[in-house]
This record gives C-alpha cells, sequence and structure tokens, in this order.
C-alpha cells in the first residue's frame, strides 16, 4: 500500500470526483422534470414518486452497505458502485415509460448506498487523527459541488440537446472514471492509520458483526434518548432539504419563466455555495461552544434551524428574484450551520464503539423520511399551490428546531463531558 503524504491526498482527489458524479447522477433528474412531465404527461406527485423511490432504496440499502463494508474491499465497493450507478445513469436516458423513471432511480439509489460508508472507512485508513477531519471536509466540498453540476448540466443539456443528453454524458463520464480509478486506486490496510498513531501498533477493531454485538450496539442506541431527538430532528431538516432539492428546479421554470438551464443553475448554485461556507462557521462556532458547554454542537445546529425559518419562508413568498437569491442564500448559510454538526453531535451522545452503527442508523431514517418529501409537496401543491406549501416548510425548521432546544434542556443540561447519556 502506498502511503506517502501526496497519495493519501491524492486518494481524497480521487475520492472527490467519485463522489461528484455521486451528487451530480442523483440531481440531474429534477432539472429536467418540466419536459418529463410534458413528454409523459405526468402529474407532480407521479414527478414526486420518481424522486422518492432514489430515496427509499437508497435508504433501505445503507444499513445493508456498512454491514459490507467492514467485510469487503472498499475499492470494489467504490469503484464497482460507480460503474453500476453510471450504467443506470446512463440507461434512464433510455427511458420511454413512466415506471422505467421509477426502476431506474430506484436502482440508482441502490447502487450510490455503498458509496460513503465505504470511502469514508477508506479515507480514515489513509489520514489518522492529524489530517482525518481536513480529508473528510475536503472530500464533503464535492457533495455541494455535484449537486451545482448535476442540476446545471442537465438543464443546459436539456434546453437545447434533449433532457436525454444530461443522462449519456453523465454515465459515460462515470464509467470512464471507475475504469481508470481500477488502475490508480489502492485499497489499505484497515484501521492501519490508527494502529500508526497507537502506541501498541493495534487498532480499535469494532463490533464483530458475526456475534450478537450488533444487536445489543442497536439497543443501547435507541436508549438514548438524545440520540432519538437527534434522529427526529434529522428526519426534519431532510425532509425540507429533500423538497428544494427536487421542486426548486420546477419551481423556478413556472413561476419566474427561467429556462431549464437557469433554473438548473439558480436552484442549486446559491443554496450549495452558502451551504459551503456555512458548513466552515458551523465546525468552528459549534467547536468553540462545545468547549463551554456539553451541547455545544446541538446548539449550534439549533440556531441553524431557528435562523434559516425567516428565508424558508421567503423562497416561496416573494415575487423577486433578488428576493429569491437573497433568501436561498440565507437558508443555504444556516442549513450548512445545522449540517456541520450531524455526526460530530451524534458521536458526541454515543459510545465510540457505537459511533459506526448508530451514524448508519441515522443516516437510514433520516433518507427515509426526506423520502416522503418529494410526494407529499406534490400532492399538497395540487390544492394550496408550490408557492404556499414551499414558505409553509419554514414551519417545519421552527418546529424541529424547539425540539432539538427542549432535548438539550432536558437531556444535556447539567451534564459533564464523558458522562452517558441515557
Amino acid at each position: 500500500m502506498r502511503t506517502g503524504p501526496y497519495y493519501r491526498w491524492f486518494v481524497v482527489g480521487m475520492l472527490w470526483f467519485v463522489c461528484l458524479f455521486n451528487y451530480a447522477d442523483r440531481q440531474a433528474i429534477f432539472s429536467v422534470f418540466p419536459l418529463l412531465k410534458q413528454e409523459m404527461g405526468l402529474s407532480d406527485v407521479e414527478l414526486g414518486i420518481v424522486g422518492g423511490a432514489f430515496m427509499w432504496v437508497y435508504a433501505a440499502a445503507l444499513p445493508l452497505a456498512g454491514i459490507i463494508g467492514d467485510r469487503v474491499r472498499r475499492k470494489t465497493l467504490i469503484l464497482g458502485g460507480l460503474i453500476f450507478w453510471s450504467v443506470i445513469t446512463l440507461a434512464t436516458a433510455w427511458s420511454t415509460q413512466y415506471w422505467h423513471l421509477v426502476v431506474f432511480r430506484a436502482l440508482e439509489g441502490f447502487g450510490e448506498a455503498f458509496y460513503f460508508p465505504a470511502s469514508m472507512s477508506l479515507i480514515s485508513d489513509y489520514h489518522g487523527r492529524g489530517t482525518r477531519s481536513k480529508a473528510m471536509s475536503l472530500h464533503q466540498s464535492s457533495v455541494y459541488a455535484g449537486t451545482i453540476l448535476g442540476g446545471t448540466v442537465a438543464g443546459y443539456c436539456a434546453q437545447y440537446y434533449g433532457w436525454r443528453s444530461g443522462f449519456y454524458l453523465f454515465g459515460s463520464l462515470g464509467i470512464l472514471l471507475g475504469i481508470v480509478l481500477m488502475v490508480l486506486l489502492e485499497e489499505p490496510q484497515r484501521g492501519q492509520a490508527d494502529a500508526d498513531e497507537t502506541p501498541t501498533g493495534g487498532a480499535h477493531t469494532g463490533i464483530d458483526l458475526r456475534s450478537g454485538h450488533l444487536w445489543q450496539s442497536i439497543g443501547e442506541i435507541f436508549k438514548t434518548r438524545m440520540v432519538l431527538i437527534l434522529m427526529a430532528v434529522f428526519v426534519g431538516a431532510n425532509f425540507v432539504a429533500a423538497i428544494f432539492l427536487t421542486w426548486m428546479p420546477s419551481f423556478l421554470n413556472r413561476k419566474f419563466n427561467m429556462s431549464l438551464s437557469m433554473a438548473g443553475l439558480n436552484s442549486t448554485a446559491w443554496l450549495q455555495i452558502a451551504s459551503v461556507l456555512g458548513v466552515l462557521t458551523g465546525g468552528w462556532l459549534a467547536d468553540r461552544l462545545a468547549r463551554r458547554f456539553v451541547a455545544g454542537r446541538p446548539m449550534t445546529q439549533a440556531i441553524g434551524l431557528f435562523l434559516g425559518v425567516p428565508f424558508i419562508f421567503l423562497t416561496g413568498w416573494t415575487l423577486s428574484v433578488p428576493v429569491l437569491v437573497l433568501a436561498m442564500i440565507g437558508f443555504g448559510f444556516f442549513k450548512g450551520l445545522y449540517d456541520a454538526n450531524i455526526w460530530a453531535s451524534l458521536y458526541d451522545v454515543v459510545k465510540v464503539e457505537r459511533r459506526a452503527t448508530a451514524l448508519g442508523l441515522m443516516n437510514s431514517i433520516g433518507w427515509l423520511g426526506g423520502g416522503i418529501a418529494p410526494v407529499a409537496i406534490a400532492a399538497a401543491s395540487e390544492r394550496y399551490g408550490m408557492s404556499a406549501c414551499l414558505s409553509s416548510t419554514s414551519l417545519i425548521y421552527l418546529a424541529f428546531g424547539l425540539l432539538m432546544a427542549l432535548g438539550i434542556s432536558l437531556f444535556m443540561r447539567g451534564r459533564s463531558r464523558g458522562q452517558p447519556l441515557n
């Protein structure tokens, strides 16, 4: 295994591009909803099911992906997943019926579910405590870049070359990237980075998935009440995020008469760029608050939820494009404040040896909740209109911000660092 200082950052760079396609491929479909609606005669609810199919299967596959990721070569899962979901992206362009879209989106969710558990594990074996946070933060930036790329390029290609062209492009490039990385990416020894930093040379081996310890750990996780609060809030935050990712391109096209390319760009760029700034600010602020308060990280998340409320309301309410852009920037920034501490807050309230299991469960539950959003907002918009529905999601942020504050007050106030929660 190559472990030099340059190669370990080269690994992050390679995975950055894999993750770029991971998010570009999942976002591309939303920019072409207007053309799919016209060509196949679909209702908004049917389009919502197309969006939800990815999230439902993605959520269901995440626990399985985590378990397999602990037993199979990460390189195989990462590149196999990349090629699989790229083939599905390519196949999406051949859809001629509604059920084709639903099936291909579901298969895309299944393929992409295997990426994050394997890639985070692989990065952690190339980067120890001294560089791990930097490496993962750099990798995380590809999530926002991929969302912008997918929404913008798919909209541009659809406007000038037909909606299928973007899927041909992303699918082909993803397959090519997977073939190239088969040569360049190497599988590290599990636990190597931690072993190198441990005086005894040993690494933490985690939970034995072949024993009853897995079920014991799951039981302990769900007995911790603050974990349940964090999971519930994550469902609410994901619900709102899924609505904006799914419906904002169509909303801009319909309400503001933006072209597909401009709707794809404006629906992603302002929100995602602001989220990058919010994530950086949220990490810095949470670290400072955590030095003074045991609940410093969830406090930062609550601040993000509360301050995001007026901006979410404005996105649906305003008739002015400049005000809309300002609202999306504000929402994106405070969303980043929350996002920066999703896993760090969880890690503060679960045992070290339970963290991976807790992450997999919380991520799965959050995506299941988010998967309801595209269909729910489509059904509600038929009666109340999309503008009113988008504005009303600000109440979700407010409600779950209050739930977070209640959880902090009941389960974390007065606790000392390292004291176990219940």
